[in-house]
């Protein structure tokens, strides 16, 4: 009988090392429970980076993969399937938008949108071929592929890996002004996440998705918003950019797309922008496939369904309410939205790795991002006696020496 150090020691003898989990060897999940495989039971305040917002294995979901599995899961976009078109109207009644280009992944539907922004800058705005330029933020996290970490600020996501794509130019996040200075004739778009979810959960200015959307219709620069780990309910609202009651001109989503099912992404934008690709010009073999189209919906269903953004908003205030009550030394500031939370740790606190591990030991899964930030991320679905649950076992961890 295997237990988790014969798995840990699996993966450490024959798997790439190119991520530092916490070591515990998850069996099964239910809701927002996970068990180990010696059955001891975790709630999971990560979700899988928000793809898990309707909870682990949802029986909806699951019923619509198992129904499509049994019939039909892959033609390539070489045919029609049954399941496209009824995703694309989900999506568009959803979101508003009048189009939408299916891929799997969160980093291929950024490149996409690149891409598309490119083309537009190229056909619509005239800028001179290969000249486009795409304004991005410092801290940005969009991916791992060659293009997105050329305009990383990260070192360790670019050390080794160069050289570059060209094109972007990076200035600080929440300072409209400064990507107002920074566009010029061959800007193409400007791409920013509404919430920083991997550099910290870092919240940017009152407003300032409001101007800096003023500023690009002005300027006839496209606004690209990743929502990747901030869409679908995860802040309180369908997309954290209704915040501000901001709409971009594309708007790239994956994660919580499937429910934790599938990978499934999209880009989403109206005819006049998403109508510029032709044939031939881009595409994914499983992209669009009839199986993620399913789950796709059956996962919209329930975020819009099931109450989740209105629990989401609820249920992120109760949490933060009570996570700021906390009388820890080691916590410089708590803050988020909606069900997206992070507890930064001042520097002497030695590091948020440490809590994480402590967390852990009290049956709670959370993970450190950018070193002295701890993110708490439960899936949507959380109710407040799971809350009240968690606060006596986090203020242990916090209050710690």
């Amino acid at each position: 009988m295997m237990d988790s150090k014969d798995f840990i020691a699996l993966e450490e003898q024959y798997g790439a090392q190119n991520y530092l989990p916490l070591d515990v060897v998850i069996e099964r999940g239910e809701g927002v429970w996970v068990y180990d495989v010696e059955g001891k039971r975790y709630l999971d305040c990560l979700s899988a980076y928000s793809a898990l917002n309707q909870g682990h294995v949802h029986t909806h979901i699951l019923k619509a993969m198992q129904t499509q599995a049994q019939k039909l899961t892959l033609t390539s976009r070489a045919f029609r399937n049954d399941q496209l078109g009824k995703f694309y109207q989900l999506l568009s009644d959803i979101s508003g938008y009048d189009m939408s280009l299916p891929m799997n992944s969160g980093a291929e539907a950024v490149e996409t949108a690149i891409k598309l922004a490119r083309k537009w800058g190229y056909e619509v705005k005239n800028i001179p071929k290969d000249n486009a330029e795409i304004i991005v933020v410092d801290n940005n996290f969009h991916g791992r592929t060659i293009t997105i970490i050329s305009f990383s600020t990260e070192e360790k996501y670019r050390d080794s890996f160069g050289p570059f794509t060209q094109g972007f130019i990076c200035v600080p996040y929440g300072d409209a002004e400064a990507i107002k200075q920074a566009i010029t004739p061959y800007t193409a778009a400007v791409m920013i996440e509404p919430i920083q979810g991997e550099a910290g959960v870092i919240m940017p200015p009152e407003g300032y998705l409001k101007e800096v959307r003023q500023v690009c219709t002005k300027k006839n620069v496209l606004l690209i918003a990743d929502e990747i780990q901030t869409g679908l309910g995860r802040t309180g609202k369908l997309f954290a950019c209704q915040h501000e009651d901001v709409r971009p001109d594309i708007m790239i989503l994956g994660k919580a797309l499937s429910g934790g099912f599938y990978p499934v992404s999209v880009v989403l934008a109206d005819k006049p922008i998403m109508g510029l690709f032709k044939p031939g010009e881009h595409g994914s073999t499983f992209g669009g496939n009839p199986l993620a189209a399913a789950i796709g919906i059956a996962a919209l269903e329930v975020i819009v369904n099931d109450g989740l953004i209105e629990n989401a908003k609820e249920m992120g205030e109760y949490f933060v309410e009570h996570l700021v009550e906390i009388p820890s030394r080691h916590v410089k500031e708590v803050r988020g939205r909606g069900l997206l939370i992070g507890v930064e740790l001042k520097e002497e606190a030695g590091g948020a790795r440490r809590f994480c591990e402590a967390l852990q030991v009290g049956g709670i899964l959370a993970k450190e991002t950018r070193e002295n930030v701890i993110r708490f991320a439960p899936p949507l679905i959380i109710d407040k006696e799971t809350i009240d649950w968690t606060i006596p076992i986090i203020r242990d961890v916090l209050t710690m020496a």
